[in-house]
């Protein structure tokens, strides 16, 4: 019997693909968090240190706020919430000595400690990446800055929309300069700030992976500016062959025509013609048996040598009909179509329900927490979601306790110093 209930225990651990793994999170803002989001949701045990009293910045980045609080409470912030699920908050003041030391204590039963501090900030408190080896050889420790460790604009403070604009993203983003509207863009989320954070993740896999075989830790060097120009990397590759800077085209695609936004009766839809064949169809469909037969744009290269003129007689076709009825038309026939939903569009279609695309939670404080889910589906080790974004502090005597072995007398000592 006893074989039996060890054999499910050790099933359900393994269940989850990084339940060996323990992070040490001094991440704050979205990049790091967003990385040991990920890292939690595959079965990590993340302990956030936070500073006490005040915890992440972005707890306080509202409205909107977390709904479900009573009157007295201060609810977290939606921001703080959508990337710090799965995680055990923890408040330690790193300033102090006695900090410092249950840093470097959880380092050393930590695999990976993350930190996106300004350069050279951690090193003044000791917990660098050199201190922080000599306490633990083997630690993957992941550094997160706007420019990364060198340079030299390595010093610089930066923020997500600093890069979207220094790292070129801005420059194909938007509608083109001359038309109404036109000009340099952001994208509608924190793209820098999301895309490191992904990078990171993979970077710390994989440092892990290289630890599994050698036993070596390693220092990873994440930067906001690199991660944003690494992700242009299609259009940077066709102006380093061609010479030609890429410029704006709003919703307007390179290399292929039609692919871009058109009007409706009621609207308006995405088409998207990714070869000739599709561009067949579409104009069967479409009942324009003439621009299929016009030499001018039955090839690719056609269409986008001539794609104002294509786009004259595209949008005037397709306002002949409403939306949903183009939609239903188009995708029946196998033309790569959809439409431009907003959020709560989104959460309303089914295969988005179907995919289970939503995550709900309760704290304990009554906050209702609702975010998006991970995209990653792993057939045996698939993410989890069982802790809530954390109340500050919440699990600052459970960590300590249970992993540094501190009885309540010694809490109590640190608490009244403020050191947590």
């Amino acid at each position: 019997m006893l074989d039996n209930m060890l054999n499910q225990i050790v099933s359900k651990v393994d269940k989850k693909a990084l339940s060996n793994i323990r992070v040490l999170d001094l991440s704050r803002i979205l990049a790091g968090p967003w990385c040991t989001q990920s890292l939690a949701d595959l079965g990590a045990d993340v302990i956030k240190i936070e500073r006490p009293g005040k915890g992440d910045d972005t707890r306080v980045w509202g409205p909107p706020w977390l709904p479900g609080q009573n009157e007295e409470g201060m609810s977290d912030s939606s921001y703080y919430a959508a990337a710090n699920r799965g995680k055990r908050s923890v408040t330690v003041d790193i300033t102090t000595e006695e900090g410092q030391s249950l840093i470097k204590r959880l380092a050393k039963i930590s695999d990976v400690f993350i930190e996106n501090f300004k350069v050279g900030n951690l090193k003044k408190y000791g917990l660098d990446y050199e201190s922080i080896r000599k306490e633990n050889p083997s630690i993957i420790y992941c550094s997160i800055t706007g420019f990364g460790q060198d340079g030299p604009y390595s010093h610089r403070p930066g923020y997500d929309f600093v890069f979207q604009g220094m790292g070129g993203m801005m420059s194909i983003t938007g509608e083109k300069d001359e038309l109404p509207g036109g000009g340099p863009q952001k994208v509608g989320i924190a793209l820098a700030d999301i895309v490191t954070g992904l990078y990171s993740t993979i970077a710390i896999l994989a440092a892990v992976n290289h630890r599994h075989k050698s036993g070596e830790g390693q220092h990873i060097d994440m930067s906001l500016l690199d991660s944003i120009v690494a992700l242009g990397s299609n259009q940077i590759t066709g102006y380093f062959a061609s010479g030609k800077v890429p410029a704006r085209m709003g919703n307007a695609h390179m290399s292929l025509v039609p692919y871009g936004v058109y009007p409706t009766l009621d609207g308006h839809i995405i088409i998207a013609i990714g070869n000739d064949e599709q561009w067949q169809r579409y104009c069967a469909v479409m009942g324009r048996a003439d621009l299929a037969a016009e030499p001018d744009f039955a090839k690719v290269t056609g269409r986008i040598v001539n794609r104002e003129l294509l786009d004259v007689e595209l949008n005037e076709t397709m306002q002949t009909r409403d939306s949903a009825t183009w939609l239903d038309v188009l995708e029946k026939h196998g033309v790569p179509c959809g439409p431009i939903n907003n959020y709560e569009q989104v959460f309303d279609n089914q295969q988005v329900q179907h995919r289970d695309l939503r995550v709900d939670h309760e704290r304990e404080d009554g906050a209702r927490v609702s975010a998006a889910a991970s995209p990653l589906r792993l057939s045996a080790t698939p993410p989890t979601y069982e802790l809530p974004p954390p109340i500050i502090g919440q699990h600052t005597d459970e960590v300590l306790s249970s992993l540094l072995e501190l009885d309540r007398d010694e809490l109590n000592v640190l608490r009244k110093a403020a050191v947590i």
